[in-house]
């Protein structure tokens, strides 16, 4: 069958993606990049579609032609920079829905969340009740299914933060310690997919989750434990505000591009659990998934400095905006380095485009569209004040302060933040 899978490259989306083609099907991707979904799956024919702006019936005509099934695997967890949830979970399944039946698709598979509502106080599960009715309402043979949290080789979303936890070292913090958190293998959601589509199942509505109940503290020491660190000298429940604080911050840093996985968004389905009936439809438990995936050096590596970029990050921005904003205010000081050698008007010109350049670039490395770019820039510009220093103001090389040895690290620090910038 020819098969469209949108998110085909995401989390659920690539796993569903390779469990189709492997079974023999016809798959086509979409997703926002080609150039992702190709290195992703080379055997997949992939279509460059952003789904915030398909929220017309008539957007999906030429995407539809042909296709037999459509597997909706995509989502997203809240407003940001580039990112619009009800546009992409409600809109577009809305316009999706309306256009499959006269595109002469026979077949919908919807992947939610368990426990969405249209009264939900979260636009995220708002959304996704939303896009489920018009799915249902389709006509054609709809499948739902609904997965708890997903295991995955891949960490992305809650699995990443839930690696980020496990890595603290020593001690394991731990907020809603008691919360009901049932998860699910990711090839358990693929190989589900893959028989609604081959036994042309419809109107089933299950949830896709363990049995055992799983308590929020026990889920993440198990997942330290898979990850092969020690066990902690002491678990440390911290209060729910400063996780609220923390989520806060998610938000600011989603709508400056970047997607943690901690925003108030997650703060508030961890905290009302992810249970749902696993009776409906049963997979492995959660120390049967944990048992499925890898854990090696690599896994261990991720989960430590994916804990540590955000910091990096911090850091290095605020090295240069601090540095900067005092070589603005003390500029008669900056100058008087330069030492009569230098012309006055030359040496204040030194000193406030060097204040302007540092401080941009401490900005920029915040927003996650200009990070890359503004850590080469950081590179660059040091290697610039270090030549600068070497012929202008040779005598700071010896200063007992080292101000010129210390700009080395800050190189390191930059080109660290330059090698570990990345997106899904």
């Amino acid at each position: 069958m020819k098969i469209l899978v949108l998110g085909g490259y995401g989390l659920i989306g690539l796993a569903i993606t390779k469990a189709l083609i492997a079974a023999g099907h016809e798959v086509t991707g979409l997703g926002r990049s080609l150039a992702k979904g190709r290195a992703a799956v080379p055997a997949a024919n992939w279509i460059a579609r952003d789904l915030s702006r398909m929220t017309n019936t008539e957007d999906w005509a030429d995407v539809l032609a042909g296709m037999d099934v459509v597997v909706n695997a995509a989502g997203v967890l809240q407003d940001g920079m580039n990112d619009r949830v009800m546009a992409v979970q409600r809109d577009a399944v809305r316009a999706l829905a309306a256009a499959c039946k006269p595109a002469g698709v026979r077949q919908i598979v919807q992947i939610s969340a368990p426990g969405v509502s249209e009264s939900s106080d979260t636009v995220f599960y708002r959304s996704k009740a939303e896009g489920d009715a018009a799915v249902k309402a389709s006509g054609v043979n709809w499948v739902i299914f609904r997965p708890g949290l997903v295991l995955s080789p891949q960490a992305y979303g809650g699995t990443s933060l839930l690696r980020q936890l496990a890595a603290v070292p020593l001690v394991q913090p731990v907020m809603m310690a008691d919360a009901d958190i049932r998860t699910v293998h990711v090839q358990d959601v693929a190989t589900a997919v893959v028989r609604a589509v081959e036994e042309g199942l419809t109107q089933v509505d299950a949830d896709l989750l363990s049995s055992e109940p799983t308590r929020l503290e026990d889920l993440i020491l198990a997942i330290r434990s898979w990850l092969g660190f020690a066990k902690p000298k002491a678990v440390i429940r911290a209060p729910l505000f400063l996780g609220a604080m923390t989520a806060r911050l998610g938000d600011l840093a989603g709508w400056l591009g970047w997607r943690p996985a901690l925003r108030t968004t997650s703060l508030r389905v961890l905290g009302k659990g992810v249970t749902g009936n696993a009776a409906t439809w049963p997979v492995r438990g959660l120390a049967e998934s944990l048992q499925a995936l890898p854990s090696t050096v690599q896994e261990r590596t991720y989960a430590r400095m994916a804990l540590l970029y955000p910091f990096l990050l911090l850091v290095l921005s605020g090295f240069w905006i601090v540095s900067g904003l005092i070589g603005w205010w003390q500029q008669a000081a900056a100058m008087a380095v330069f030492g009569p050698e230098v012309p006055a008007p030359l040496a204040k010109g030194f000193v406030l485009g060097g204040a302007v350049a540092d401080i941009a670039i401490g900005a920029a490395l915040l927003v996650r569209p200009f990070t890359r770019p503004a850590a080469l820039a950081a590179v660059l510009v040091s290697l610039a004040y270090l030549a600068g220093s070497a012929m202008l103001v040779p005598h700071l090389w010896a200063d007992p302060l080292g101000p010129m040895v210390k700009v080395f690290p800050a190189i390191g620090l930059a080109l660290t933040v330059w090698m570990l910038t990345e997106a899904r």
